[in-house]
């Protein structure tokens, strides 16, 4: 008798916390304005991010930035028009790198922007300053840089592994370099309360970078994948496994995203269930298809891939 009120105990503890998993409230709130890689510009890397609840959202790079909105508004994923959000919801910036495809958005809508901060690594930075807000290209809507200087966008270098609030919100970041060709790109680790999500901008192996940076990267997270803190991994995919490791300028295909999840499984025991969002992936739909089936079929570690939308909104 008391074996079986054991048995039953252990069994209802099993369910309880088994209910509990399933029923725990979600963290943050993605908005993918724009999801892809290559040429076309209605749908470059652009991911808004609040915490639930919250209508302050930072702007994890922003490619494409109008067209995005308009597309969430037409979804009703927001109440208000487009140029409300733009103006309204989104409090910051956080570039990963200074290519087009990754801030083009940001730049063409600074005319009809409001104040905001724009974070990022030193050198993404002044390439920002140097490069696009110059009168030459563009305008200087920035505080620094080509006078005259506009004021509307404040500059704030993050320095890596120094997490900083952000400001008009109920974030925290932390920057970590990361290998992207002859570029430095940038992972974002935010956090809310508890709870963190990890962005990263483009991004080669670490084998073909001759790098180690995401092999410090995986060392940073490790813990809070053990601790079950860390909410989702936001990784790059651009090429299929056919794309030459020599031809790969700086981005991960199935087999190196695959390759770089064993090493992070190493480090943290296991990422069984663990919300891999695949980013940037490139035309044409043949190799986009040729991608999520290569990942699918060589997912041993478990992990949920996840694949965004355009304007359709994802919780963590």
């Amino acid at each position: 008798m008391v074996s079986l009120r054991y048995s039953i105990l252990i069994c209802l503890c099993a369910l309880a916390i088994n209910c509990f998993a399933q029923t725990a409230k979600p963290a943050f709130r993605l908005v993918p304005l724009g999801v892809l890689g290559g040429g076309d510009e209605s749908n470059l890397s652009s991911y808004m991010l609040a915490p639930v609840g919250s209508n302050s959202y930072i702007c994890l790079d922003a490619g494409t930035l109008r067209y995005g909105i308009e597309r969430a508004v037409a979804n009703k994923v927001f109440n208000k028009n487009a140029e409300q959000v733009l103006k309204q919801n989104i409090k910051a910036y956080l570039i990963s790198h200074g290519h087009l495809d990754h801030l083009a958005g940001m730049v063409i809508n600074a005319p009809d922007d409001t104040t905001k901060n724009i974070y990022a690594l030193g050198s993404t930075i002044e390439t920002l300053k140097t490069k696009y807000f110059t009168w030459q290209s563009w305008a200087n809507f920035a505080d620094e840089g080509e006078a005259p200087a506009l004021k509307k966008y404040h500059y704030k270098v993050v320095d890596p592994g120094n997490e900083v609030a952000i400001e008009n919100t109920e974030l925290a970041v932390r920057a970590f370099p990361l290998a992207h060709a002859n570029l430095t790109s940038t992972a974002f680790l935010v956090r809310s309360g508890e709870n963190y999500l990890l962005y990263l901008g483009d991004v080669g192996p670490d084998a073909i970078e001759k790098s180690d940076k995401l092999h410090q990267l995986w060392e940073a997270v490790a813990p809070l994948i053990r601790s079950k803190k860390l909410k989702a991994i936001m990784i790059e995919v651009s090429f299929p496994n056919e794309q030459p490791d020599k031809t790969l300028f700086g981005h991960l295909t199935p087999k190196w995203l695959m390759a770089e999840m064993g090493e992070l499984s190493k480090m943290s025991g296991s990422l069984k269930g663990l919300n891999v969002v695949v980013t940037h992936l490139k035309p044409p739909a043949s190799s986009i298809n040729k991608i999520k089936g290569q990942l699918k079929a060589n997912n041993a570690i478990g992990v949920n891939l996840i694949f965004p939308q355009q304007s359709k909104a994802l919780t963590f």
